[in-house]
Parts: structure tokens; C-alpha cells; sequence
């Protein structure tokens, strides 16, 4: 499908594919690391100093700062666009869970939503700056020990409330990348924070991520006609589940598992 799809795509653009290959990832991460860096940590900064609601705000620049780096994407990878229809972006108050093809998914799904939690791994909350900003965003360390486990009990203990108002959190249930694009097996984890806090579980299907980025390297594939796509594929009215005791967090997770997988 992949070559088939390079043929379609104009000769013209598929002769600026070496020189396209270096130039979009060398923009593509001068942004990201610059940008993150020195720009947005200048915003973060004042955020932590003069803003009461610091998690809210953190947020909100985290949306802002990816959704430009998609744009920029967008803009100087040639034969790369999205397909992102506006019930995914309307989401709000849920859990989200997600199949997980590439590194892009989670920042894909920050630049979608202003207000948005997600699990990461506990290994980047010793990174210097992005673990700062990891904690300052009111992120969940994946596994917990020691000060990490504080962390995540304070975290569970607001998010009903943060669901409540708006916020969303979205979780690969896979934990890790697919490499062959069928859905593997589940962690229980997001299920099981979904019926603690009587939340919809919002039900995507993301699509060609890994085409733009694929595992095994930083480069990013140009030149080729690349649709990237987030669907809603279904959603489970948690409240109504759980208070007729319909199903079980097993049940649940086959049910999701239905519908990425139809």
C-alpha cells in the first residue's frame, strides 16, 4: 500500500524526497527542542510563578505548543495531511483510550485537547525540565515508588473532579507501540480509573502515525501521500454500566477491544 501510494504522488515532489528527508526532521526538531526549551519554558516559568491554577495552564501550553508543531508538520512534510473530524476535538469530561502505532499519538492527541491528562513513564519524570513540566501538567507516572507514588495518589485523588470540569484523559491501553498495527493485549489500568470515576470511556482509532514517524528512528517519512486520521470508533456511558453492574472491567475491555478491531 505504501509504494502504491508513493507511485500516485507527483514526480515532481518525489524528486525533493532526499532533500525533503533531511530538511523536515531538522525543522521538525529545531522546533521541538528549541521551542520547548527556551520559548515555552519562558511561558512556563511566569505560568509557575504568577498563575493560581499552574496545572490548568500547563496544560493549555502544552495543547498550544504541539498543535503548532503539527502545523508545522503539516506544512513542510510534502504529501502529509489530517482527516480530524470535530466530534474527536469536542471531546470532553472522559476517558480516552487509544490504539498506539507511533511516538507522535500522545502529542497528536495533547495538540487535540486544552485540557488533557495522560500516563508516562516514570522514566521521564527524572529528565531534567520535562519531568519539571511533567509534574507541573498534573501527568501520571506510569509505575510509582518513593515520591512518584505521592504524586500519583494525589493525582487519582483529583481526577473526578478534573474530569468533572472538562479535562480529559487519554491512555494507550497497549502501553506500548504496535509494530504490526493489530491491537494488543490490554492493561486493565484505564478501565479500571474509568469506573472509579464514573466516567465515558471515548473509544479512537488513530491511523498513520506511523507512516509519518515510523519506531526505530527519528526521521520522518516525506514525499509519500500520508493521511493521518483520528476517528471515534464508539463510547461506553460508564455511569450507566456500572450502576446496573452490566459489566465486569474485563468486559469492558473486550468491548473496547470490539471496537478498535472492527
Amino acid at each position: 500500500m505504501a509504494e502504491r501510494e508513493s507511485e500516485r504522488f507527483p514526480a515532481f515532489f518525489r524528486g525533493l524526497k532526499p532533500i525533503a528527508d533531511i530538511f523536515v526532521p531538522l525543522i521538525a526538531w529545531t522546533y521541538f527542542t528549541i521551542g520547548f526549551v527556551i520559548f515555552f519554558a519562558s511561558f512556563r516559568i511566569v505560568s509557575a510563578l504568577f498563575h493560581r491554577d499552574r496545572k490548568y495552564t500547563f496544560q493549555r501550553l502544552n495543547h498550544h505548543f504541539f498543535r503548532w508543531f503539527f502545523r508545522l508538520l503539516g506544512v513542510i512534510t510534502p504529501g502529509l495531511s489530517y482527516r480530524i473530524p470535530e466530534e474527536v476535538r469536542a471531546i470532553r469530561g472522559s476517558v480516552i483510550v487509544s490504539n498506539h502505532l507511533s511516538y507522535l499519538d500522545p502529542i497528536l492527541l495533547i495538540s487535540l485537547y486544552p485540557l488533557q491528562k495522560t500516563i508516562v513513564k516514570r522514566t521521564f519524570f527524572r529528565v531534567p525540565i520535562l519531568g519539571w513540566v511533567l509534574r507541573r501538567s498534573g501527568y501520571l507516572p506510569s509505575a510509582t515508588e518513593g515520591k512518584l507514588d505521592l504524586l500519583m495518589i494525589r493525582q487519582m485523588e483529583n481526577l473526578p473532579e478534573y474530569l468533572a470540569s472538562g479535562g480529559n484523559l487519554f491512555v494507550f491501553p497497549e502501553g506500548t507501540r504496535s509494530r504490526n498495527g493489530r491491537i494488543g493485549q490490554f492493561n486493565k489500568g484505564a478501565f479500571k480509573i474509568a469506573r472509579r470515576c464514573d466516567a465515558p470511556i471515548q473509544v479512537l482509532r488513530i491511523r498513520n502515525t506511523e507512516r509519518l514517524f515510523p519506531p526505530g528512528g527519528f526521521r520522518f517519512r516525506t514525499c509519500v501521500a500520508n493521511t493521518i486520521s483520528v476517528e471515534r470508533v464508539g463510547n461506553i456511558e460508564l455511569s450507566d454500566e456500572t450502576a446496573s453492574g452490566k459489566a465486569s472491567t474485563s468486559e469492558l475491555m473486550d468491548q473496547v477491544r470490539g471496537m478498535l478491531e472492527g
